[in-house]
């Protein structure tokens, strides 16, 4: 179990906040919705068949990766490291709406098939009624059927569920090449803000979390190479007040 120790100190985050202001905050632009509605038994067959399958003696364990970790968006009991094999974070759910748009789509961060994920299990707290506490979950991710997994914890193994990119989905796209992901999060920006923003928020709570993952710091590094290309907008600001003061000495008094 010596993977689910905490990563030793890393250097500090090539990305930072100043580097992403000096994209565009949002754009106004918006893409098509992509997805429809899925059938009004689907979460609530979905979830009957997630506890008809699990043998956790009534415990529903949920690995997250990404989000859920600080975001877990419902009642947690109990949370542990963990990891899985057979499972990566990669970027590969298609964003033209919301951090992307049409003319600089993004892509969102979701679980593919391959190699291994560190991360944290956490336990609902199901109340009365697991049924209602699984399909509340079930409402806020995408609609696919999550997948059924063994984490592997220091307390020692536990069935879970996983939520994770289907190649069926319709916004799903296979991550590409390391340099032409990092072109296409370095520029992509939607009305709710920007690919970049995501990026740093999610390995800055990953690393808060205990977690480093080797791809996502990579990535940063090459996205923030990206924006240090970009026009500070901060020194342009300075450079136009500086200009404004010049032009107002070169004119004499009486001109």
């Amino acid at each position: 179990m010596s993977g689910l120790k905490h990563s030793p100190i890393v250097p500090t985050l090539r990305l930072t906040r100043t580097l992403v202001d000096r994209l565009p905050p949002r754009v106004d632009e918006r893409g098509p919705v992509m997805l429809e509605d899925p059938p009004p038994e689907f979460y609530h067959r979905t979830a009957v068949e997630i506890l008809e399958r699990l043998d956790t003696q009534g415990a529903v364990w949920v690995f997250a990766a990404g989000s859920l970790i600080w975001n877990p968006r419902m009642k947690v009991a109990e949370r542990r490291a963990a990891q899985v094999t057979g499972w990566r974070r990669a970027f590969c759910l298609t964003d033209r709406r919301f951090r992307g748009c049409p003319s600089s789509p993004g892509l969102m961060m979701s679980l593919d098939r391959g190699g291994y994920c560190s991360g944290v299990v956490l336990r609902m707290d199901t109340g009365d009624d697991p049924l209602a506490a699984l399909v509340s979950l079930l409402q806020k991710e995408p609609p696919v059927p999550p997948k059924r997994v063994t984490a592997e914890t220091e307390a020692g193994p536990v069935e879970a569920i996983l939520f994770a990119a289907d190649p069926g989905f319709p916004l799903y796209r296979p991550e590409p090449p390391m340099e032409e992901l990092a072109d296409m999060l370095a520029c992509a920006v939607g009305h709710i803000g920007t690919m970049a923003e995501y990026l740093l928020n999610t390995v800055t709570e990953l690393e808060r979390a205990g977690v480093h993952d080797r791809h996502l710091w990579r990535l940063q590094d090459m996205v923030a190479e990206r924006l240090e290309r970009l026009p500070d907008p901060m020194s342009a600001a300075v450079d136009a007040v500086d200009d404004v003061h010049a032009a107002n000495r070169s004119i004499r008094p009486g001109d």
